[in-house]
């Protein structure tokens, strides 16, 4: 069964959150793209809707959103990229890559929050101020 480490970006706040999806939650992920959304519910945000907006293998690999897909490619990169960052102008190099579709292969997924729903993100993850 597939699992994910889920890194949901708050995008009005700034904060990050890193959830966890196994099993039947993990399942609602895989075949979907860099750039399509999901339903919160997934990672416990119910009532919120997320956005794909990378991730990486358990290599470290990242999602590329060129390659279409979800097996690995060899890609020319030139200029700053997802992956790479030359270190002098006109450096290109060639970096191995994942395609932009979640498969079982993924290890880690970012997201963002596109729509949110009626409670607070930290009352739904517990995060509240209690003591």
């Amino acid at each position: 069964m597939a699992s994910f480490t889920v890194v949901v970006g708050d995008p009005d706040s700034g904060s990050s959150y890193q959830l966890e999806a196994e099993e039947q939650d993990a399942n609602r992920f895989i075949g979907k793209s860099i750039g399509e959304e999901v339903d919160g519910g997934a990672v416990g945000l119910d009532g919120y809707t997320l956005e794909i907006t990378g991730g990486s293998d358990e290599a470290g690999r990242p999602l590329n959103q060129a390659v279409a897909g979800s097996n690995l490619k060899e890609v020319l990169m030139d200029g700053r990229q997802t992956g790479y960052k030359p270190s002098r102008d006109g450096e290109r190099r060639r970096i191995t890559v994942r395609g932009r579709e979640v498969s079982d292969a993924v290890a880690q997924i970012n997201a963002s929050i596109s729509e949110r729903g009626s409670s607070d993100v930290d009352e739904l993850l517990g995060d509240g101020d209690d003591e």
